[in-house]
């Protein structure tokens, strides 16, 4: 499935090139594989209100289909990332964020601990990865079996269903 995508790392000492980003360029490489157009790359400091604004106009701008953010899901003070998401969506997907933490802990307990969000704004779709590149590595192969349908959905795209699946889906 063709789709255009933005990733967008959130990270103090990234925004202020003091680390250098090794998460954002595995999300998008991942995207990349799975058929996207990564059409912007961001890296924001842990401020919501920065993180909000950038979603929003991705997500209002109509080019991109999926935004991933990586970083800033933590317990940390300044780990921001889900309340700047859960500003910016319109409607929740909990089973995103649930199958994340879910299949992440059966590779490191320590998923459990990040408060990452999934949700849409419009038609777009928001997904929250924690910041270290083995959460990015876990969290793109979880997603890799269910983003198409999920980006269909989104779209209102071929929304036929049999019989069996109807209220599951």
């Amino acid at each position: 499935m063709r789709f255009q995508a933005a990733v967008i790392t959130i990270s103090d000492k990234g925004s202020r090139g003091e680390r250098e980003d090794r998460s954002g360029p595995l999300v998008a490489q991942a995207l990349e594989a799975l058929g996207a157009v990564v059409v912007a790359r961001l890296i924001l400091p842990d401020e919501p209100a920065q993180i909000t604004a950038a979603l929003q106009q991705l997500a209002d701008g109509g080019q991109v289909d999926l935004i991933i953010t990586t970083g800033g899901t933590g317990a940390a003070p300044r780990d921001r990332t889900p309340e700047a998401t859960l500003a910016a969506i319109d409607r929740q997907m909990p089973g995103i964020a649930e199958l994340l933490r879910w299949q992440g802990y059966q590779q490191t307990p320590r998923a459990v601990l990040s408060r990452g969000v999934a949700g849409l704004r419009g038609q777009c779709l928001i997904i929250n990865l924690a910041g270290s590149t083995g959460a990015v590595r876990d969290g793109m192969a979880i997603l890799e079996p269910i983003l198409a349908h999920a980006l269909q959905m989104a779209q209102g795209v071929n929304l036929e269903h049999g019989g069996h699946e109807h209220g599951h889906s």
